[in-house]
């Protein structure tokens, strides 16, 4: 039994003020289990030390004594020690190649390694992730850098009046802000030029609830994305248009013998071809809230935009799934909140940092979440404290087979002893 874990500092950014426990959650591990708790200190940390140690937890920089310590982002490389099994987010499931480093570090010092991103229900469905809060985020963030882009057009609106969410106090204030600015829409309407202004969600995840959770404050009439054309001919300026695409309306089988299926699409991605781009030159807003790995059809690709940019009214793009040159082809990096914008020239095929100039403004702060890191890492928390007893009374001197953990847990380990489990054996090609 390891009855003293850690909780790693998060270092990877000066943003990065997330916690994977919580200090109430620290309490009642303390008080129910027995367990000691030891955090390393952090001065950017959205949780104080101060209510650490009121939980009952031990503020010290060395965690030797913890044989299983908890973060949230990817580790140093130096940080690893023998044997000892590590609990978060290791961007190494696509084979992600900065971070193959890490992994290869860990299998030669015959660590465990748990990822939080792999622990899913019966039916598939994560139970640990920050999604929500990375919609919430996201969605607050691209309705500011409309704004912000109106503002540099010398265009007056009531979303000049949204914030960056990392300058509200909390998300109350924030949607208490965001209702104001829908009450001037309802009642002052947005300039004509604007109008229709449509937002569409690629996505209908937790991402995408998120995103909504925010963007439904404002006046909102919901369309089905057949129904944009229509909104065209008869638009309202007194009210936002949401349309969530599927992926019905995103792809559709190469052969027109076939019909879709989604679970054929997930399994055989080559059959089919996209067919977004019937629906991008009418949204203003687009969230892209999708998976997506090379297997897949991107939404937009730089061709498409360049062929087609003085047809479209597409302002912004909220790229919350953020792969590089991925689902977004011109998303060529990610950004910080300190700057969290680049506009995508597709005459030049370059990138310029804010939301001036020609081209289409994207959004592709990386990690949302970390601008409400008090409220995401409760949340987060929430779930993860329930997994903690079983992860530590856990007996990980046994073969692999035989380590008693929950099916939740035990498919979410990718090392064991320091080697690829069953389910990730395909990294190995990647290493």
């Amino acid at each position: 039994m390891n009855l003293t874990f850690g909780v790693r500092r998060e270092d990877k950014n000066r943003w990065e003020r997330r916690v994977p426990l919580v200090p109430n959650h620290i309490k009642v591990l303390k008080e129910k289990y027995n367990f000691e708790v030891i955090i390393q200190p952090s001065p950017i940390r959205a949780y104080s030390e101060r209510e650490y140690e009121k939980a009952g937890a031990k503020i010290q920089e060395d965690l030797s004594s913890c044989s299983i310590i908890f973060a949230l982002k990817e580790i140093p490389i130096n940080f690893f020690e023998q044997n000892k099994t590590y609990m978060f987010f290791s961007h190494t499931i696509k084979g992600q190649k900065y971070n193959m480093p890490m992994l290869k570090k860990m299998m030669d010092l015959n660590c465990n390694l748990i990822d939080y991103e792999k622990i899913k229900d019966e039916k598939g469905k994560r139970l640990l992730f920050f999604g929500r809060f990375a919609g919430i985020v996201g969605m607050i963030d691209t309705l500011w850098s409309y704004g912000q882009r109106l503002k540099s057009q010398n265009i007056e609106t009531p979303f000049n009046k949204i914030k960056q969410t990392v300058n509200y106090k909390d998300l109350n204030d924030a949607k208490k802000n965001i209702k104001e600015v829908g009450e001037q829409i309802k009642e002052r309407g947005i300039p004509k030029p604007l109008s229709p202004i449509i937002v569409g969600l690629a996505g209908y995840g937790h991402v995408s609830k998120g995103s909504q959770e925010i963007l439904d404050i404002l006046p909102l009439k919901e369309i089905s994305p057949k129904e944009i054309k229509e909104v065209l001919e008869n638009p309202s300026n007194y009210c936002i248009y949401k349309t969530i695409f599927k992926e019905e309306d995103i792809v559709e089988p190469i052969s027109p013998e076939n019909s879709f299926e989604l679970q054929d699409y997930y399994n055989n991605p080559k059959k089919y071809k996209s067919i977004f781009e019937r629906y991008i030159p009418d949204l203003t807003i687009l969230m892209n809230c999708i998976y997506w790995d090379n297997r897949y059809p991107r939404l937009i690709s730089k061709d498409y935009v360049k062929e087609n940019y003085e047809k479209m009214k597409l302002q912004i793009i909220g790229d919350i799934s953020i792969d590089i040159n991925g689902a977004i082809e011109f998303t060529e990096k990610t950004t910080t909140p300190d700057s969290p914008t680049f506009v995508y020239n597709p005459e030049t095929d370059t990138i310029k940092d804010g939301v001036e100039g020609k081209g289409i403004v994207v959004m592709g702060v990386d990690n949302l979440p970390c601008e409400l890191p008090r409220e995401s890492s409760n949340a987060f928390s929430t779930a993860l404290v329930d997994f903690v007893p079983e992860i530590l009374n856990a007996d990980y001197t046994k073969k692999f087979r035989e380590c008693v953990l929950s099916p939740e847990i035990k498919k979410a380990i990718i090392l064991y002893h320091g080697k690829l489990t069953p389910d990730y054996q395909y990294i190995d090609k990647y290493l």
